[in-house]
């Protein structure tokens, strides 16, 4: 069972509350045939005096009364622990395994989301988690108790007379075959359905996400041919795997079914010869009808928790994916930053080559260079959002590949040009800098930021709710949350992507004064288009093509007639720009 419970991906805890409700189940199960045994007991006696001519029991009868009151109100109780100890168990291990997979993408490097789509996570973390919460509580508990249910009755009735019993289960061993041999085709189907589907799920993200686009260039029907295309596809892999498993479930009823027929035959062969009396014939055509129930359920269960398992294992592949290693208890003496060597490449294209830098403490370093150069890696490679593919990058003389990312990250701010906000209040925006800090040390770092002026002028000043990702802010606006952000987080390491890219004037010297703030006495990264306004850095790095052409002051660098010098006399003429008729 171990096996089980590694394929589920439950925890010990919750992996014994599983078994727990394996064996409620087994009880409500059995208690539902002591019911049936003693429906069973009545008919025999009441059928005695016909029979045999003895007189009706009527003290057993009783007794027999008695005893089916007490089995259907202790089946009641069974029943109310059974759904206890599987639904609501299931449901609370389901929003466990949910939070420790989210934990678990959050944990993992940049390199994993290269590959994957938004949707497919989202899938991961609902549709697949709800998938093992459904065979948590519906499919295997119930799975396991019918089939221990079915293996007492038909040791029960083999006691009982094992000719019969014989009869009645020698259809069995051929109609579960059917379902255990057919597994194969199903789970091929079964993968083709499970890929169609999120096939529609990455065809719904990219046209929600495209919906402007597509209502500004009036591409309605052309964009939602691709979606049509992929629901289609999902409908017809869906009739093709129920078909399938339908018809695998059909004929494997039907199969067990003529276990019924064979009583009645077997039944009537051994009552006219004399071996078997009438009571025991009766029971055993009446049990026919129940027995099969179970057995029934389980050949129902048995193809959908194959289907099931489909999706289970794309959740533990997740699950699976190895996290960057490295210590937690490093401590940094200092926050120089060394690149030696470095190479770098998404998807074998090479993006960074050979890379040799020095970037000093407590200063400002830009990186600058064409589109493509390679800027934003560089960054990226320092967080450890990826490892380097040969070299090394050492800060205060450690390799990032020796500290754990999270104890990294708690040394690194990050302000990026695309600025990710929550559909919560400004206040708590910003305190994702530092969950721990006071309301008041957030305030302090929004006056810093200079975000206080247009906060408090929000209906609910800093309790206003910003909306989904800040849609009620301006883009300046959100920009300066992000600086907050980085200003209370308070790291030693700052690292600025495009900060005051695609900003009005007004706005760019507010962000331009926030910045001034947060790059105080740190470390400071810059990646920045506008060339000139990184001139006054301490230090300026241009890249081109994966690789660093220069490096030094602006003022050296213009002079040097190299390529930073030629950028920023492209963009100084662009200046002069105008709209003409």
């Amino acid at each position: 069972m171990f096996k089980f419970q590694e394929l589920l991906g439950l925890s010990d805890a919750g992996y014994r509350d599983f078994r727990r409700g394996v064996r409620a189940c087994v009880l409500t199960n059995l208690l539902l045939l002591l019911s049936f045994v003693v429906i069973i007991q009545t008919i025999i006696v009441l059928l005695e005096p016909l029979l045999n001519g003895a007189p009706l029991n009527i003290p057993k009868l009783w007794l027999l009364f008695g005893a089916g009151i007490a089995a259907v109100i202790l089946y009641f109780f069974a029943y109310q622990n059974e759904y206890r100890k599987t639904y609501t168990v299931s449901y609370s291990e389901s929003e466990k395994i949910r939070l420790e997979v989210a934990e678990h993408i959050r944990r993992l490097p940049l390199s994993f989301f290269n590959n994957k789509d938004l949707s497919e996570l989202t899938t991961n973390i609902m549709a697949d988690c709800t998938t093992i919460e459904h065979v948590m509580s519906h499919v295997t508990p119930g799975l396991c108790a019918d089939i221990i249910a079915a293996a007492l009755a038909c040791s029960a009735l083999a006691f009982y007379d094992w000719r019969m019993a014989l009869a009645l289960f020698a259809a069995l061993p051929l109609a579960l075959g059917l379902i255990l041999g057919g597994r194969q085709i199903q789970a091929r189907f079964g993968e083709r359905h499970v890929q169609a589907k999120l096939n529609v799920s990455d065809q719904v993200q990219e046209y929600l996400d495209g919906i402007k686009v597509v209502k500004a260039f009036g591409l309605s029907g052309e964009k939602s041919r691709a979606l049509e295309t992929a629901l289609r596809s999902m409908m017809f892999e869906a009739i093709k795997f129920e078909g399938i498993t339908g018809t695998a479930i059909t004929l494997a009823m039907m199969i067990l079914q003529v276990g019924l027929g064979l009583v009645t035959l077997v039944g009537v062969l051994l009552l006219t010869g004399g071996s078997l009396d009438v009571i025991k014939l009766l029971t055993f055509i009446i049990i026919s009808a129940r027995i099969y129930s179970p057995l029934i359920i389980v050949f129902t269960l048995l193809p959908e928790l194959f289907y099931f398992l489909i999706s289970t294992r794309r959740m533990q592949a997740l699950r699976r994916e190895p996290l960057l290693g490295g210590a937690e208890n490093i401590v940094l003496p200092d926050y120089n930053i060394e690149l030696r060597n470095v190479s770098f490449a998404y998807h074998n294209q090479d993006v960074l080559k050979n890379i040799n830098l020095q970037i000093p403490q407590n200063g400002v370093t830009a990186l600058v260079g064409p589109s493509g150069s390679g800027k934003t890696t560089v960054s990226r490679l320092i967080a450890r959002f990826w490892d380097v593919r040969s070299g090394e990058i050492l800060i205060g003389g450690q390799n990032i590949r020796n500290i754990d990312p999270e104890r990294l990250l708690h040394y690194t701010s990050f302000v990026f040009q695309d600025v990710v906000l929550f559909n919560d209040t400004a206040l708590n925006n910003i305190r994702i800098g530092r969950q721990d800090a006071s309301d008041a040390q957030v305030r302090a770092a929004a006056k810093m930021a200079r975000c206080d002026e247009f906060i408090r002028a929000l209906p609910q000043g800093y309790a206003t709710i910003i909306g989904e990702n800040g849609c009620t802010l301006s883009g300046g606006e959100r920009q300066r949350i992000s600086i907050a952000r980085a200003l209370l987080k308070d790291a030693p390491i700052v690292l600025l992507d495009e900060a005051t890219a695609s900003l009005d004037p007004e706005n760019e010297a507010q962000i331009q004064a926030a910045l001034a703030e947060l790059v105080k006495g740190r470390t400071v990264i810059v990646i920045a288009h506008r060339l000139r306004t990184v001139l006054d850095a301490d230090k300026i790095a241009v890249l081109d093509n994966g690789q660093l052409v220069e490096e030094g002051a602006g003022p050296e660098l213009l002079a040097s007639g190299g390529l930073f010098a030629r950028l920023y006399k492209l963009q100084q003429e662009s200046l002069g720009w105008s709209v003409k008729r």
